[in-house]
């Protein structure tokens, strides 16, 4: 009889123990989500070089700064005329109150004058602001220049791009 009480005994504990292994408890969360105003750029002004001439079967570069202002290295001059004032490319942002964003630019783009072998490179592209910008009212103006490589025997004549890409992305 001691057996079959201390059998049943442990057949019940069991059973209580298993009963608190198994117990549950639950709770509940909600679910939310804030839409924002997407971040959007649009070109305000195309980037133009300006004038630019090879002197003495020299080639070189023209650097336009985000400022609009060039600067030149070995046989390139830059003339000065009523028409091809230089420009830097300019970019309107706009998105959600103040937020960051990161800029990317393009590492290189080709110019042409529709003969492949006349193509000029256009490359270390910069931006004003540099690498990060911070939407003031929503809004920003992003400016970019670039680098132009010329050839010692580049012909004249009008060079221009299809177009060169510079995306933003929030932060």
């Amino acid at each position: 009889m001691k057996k079959l009480l201390f059998l049943t005994s442990t057949i019940l504990m069991i059973a209580f123990a298993s009963n608190i292994v198994l117990a549950q408890a639950s709770a509940t969360a909600t679910a939310s989500a804030t839409m924002i105003t997407p971040i959007a750029i649009s070109k305000s002004v195309d980037m133009v070089f300006g004038n630019i001439a090879v002197q003495n079967g020299t080639g070189g570069t023209v650097v336009l700064a985000t400022d609009g202002s060039r600067t030149r290295t070995s046989g390139v001059t830059l003339p000065t005329f009523a028409t091809g004032s230089p420009t830097a490319a300019s970019f309107s942002i706009t998105g959600e109150g103040s937020y960051t964003y990161a800029i990317t630019l393009p590492a290189t783009a080709v110019i042409t004058n529709g003969t492949p072998a006349q193509d000029m490179t256009v490359s270390s592209f910069v931006s004003l602001p540099s690498g990060t910008g911070a939407l003031t009212a929503g809004a920003q103006t992003l400016l970019v220049g670039a680098t132009l490589t010329v050839a010692a025997a580049q012909p004249a004549g009008t060079y221009t791009c299809a177009s060169f890409s510079v995306t933003v992305n929030y932060n």
